[in-house]
């Protein structure tokens, strides 16, 4: 789904995300259905339901909510994937601590240190740079 041509990394812990995200059931196992309906969301779905689709890749618990935990842990795993590439010679932990504390400023809308459904997709929505990267996945097949 996401391909990273410059990077021989380990992918394993993003790879771990996107596939709990795919697993619908919490099988364990990727049926070939559940690999189609999120290709279908990511590359066909409504805006509402990639957001969703998004949300439940950071909500890494599944409890409804996203925390900082959360966002660092997944957020970590894509620069373990191309930090190294995009920032050379930089700290790793502080960059992906900065990108946590800029999103929880856009998207954590009462300040209570979690980000729930509603106020992801509240923001998203009046968002117009977050509506127009999610415009990445549409697809013409």
């Amino acid at each position: 789904m996401i391909y990273f041509p410059l990077v021989a990394a380990n992918a394993g812990q993003y790879a771990h995300y996107v596939f709990r995200t795919l697993d619908q059931d919490h099988s364990g196992l990727l049926n070939f259905e559940n690999f189609v309906h999120g290709l279908s969301v990511l590359s066909r779905g409504s805006i509402d339901e990639k957001l969703r689709w998004t949300f439940s890749l950071y909500d890494v618990n599944g409890d409804g909510r996203i925390t900082r935990e959360e966002l660092a842990d997944v957020v970590g795993s894509v620069y373990e994937i191309m930090g190294k590439t995009a920032h050379p010679a930089a700290d790793q932990h502080a960059i992906v601590q900065d990108k946590v504390d800029r999103i929880f400023q856009k998207l954590d809308l009462n300040g209570d240190g979690v980000v729930t459904l509603d106020e992801f997709l509240d923001a998203c929505l009046h968002d117009e740079e977050i509506k127009r990267s999610m415009a990445v996945f549409d697809s013409c097949f």
